[in-house]
């Protein structure tokens, strides 16, 4: 119940702030609603950024080296940020761009996912949305996966050490 509260608060200030940043900057809070509700485990949080219809797709490479297209479900990823972990999921990124069309966006940028304090791996996240009449929202998620190469910031690297 107090989720619940806090959450729906939370969604009012987001929307009054919204109102009043420009459109770059409300992408990017949308993006950075969906990684908050990872942190919390909270998947009624992250659902709330996402179009119904929203796609999911993984690029990475298998172990023979060859590029792999993995289509993902959001029902599935969903599910999984509202299971119980052991460890707090972290997802922080950078080199941020933002790209606006009229009612299309993209955010393309620079992540490492950690586990507790465990790196897993890196990449690129690429966000595709659409402005609904409530707001942002996600249709489209296509990110990059990879273990070596990853050049993380240091001041990112230093808080899960």
């Amino acid at each position: 119940m107090m989720r619940t509260i806090v959450f729906a608060i939370f969604q009012l200030l987001a929307t009054a702030v919204c109102a009043q940043k420009p459109p770059q900057e409300e992408v990017k809070a949308v993006v950075l609603s969906l990684f908050e509700g990872m942190r919390l485990g909270d998947s009624a949080m992250v659902h709330s950024t996402f179009m119904e219809t929203a796609q999911m797709y993984t690029i990475l490479r298998n172990k023979e080296g060859q590029p792999i297209l993995r289509k993902g479900s959001l029902q599935k990823f969903l599910n999984a940020v509202g299971s119980t972990h052991d460890q707090v999921w972290n997802e922080p990124i950078w080199d941020i761009e933002v790209k606006i069309d009229q009612d299309f966006a993209q955010l393309w940028a620079s992540y490492a996912f950690y586990a507790g304090n465990t790196f897993s791996h890196c990449g690129v996240d690429a966000f595709h949305l659409f402005r609904t009449e409530e707001g942002w929202k996600i249709f489209q998620i296509t990110d990059t996966r990879k273990k070596e190469g990853c050049k993380i910031p240091g001041e990112i690297k230093d808080k899960f050490q």
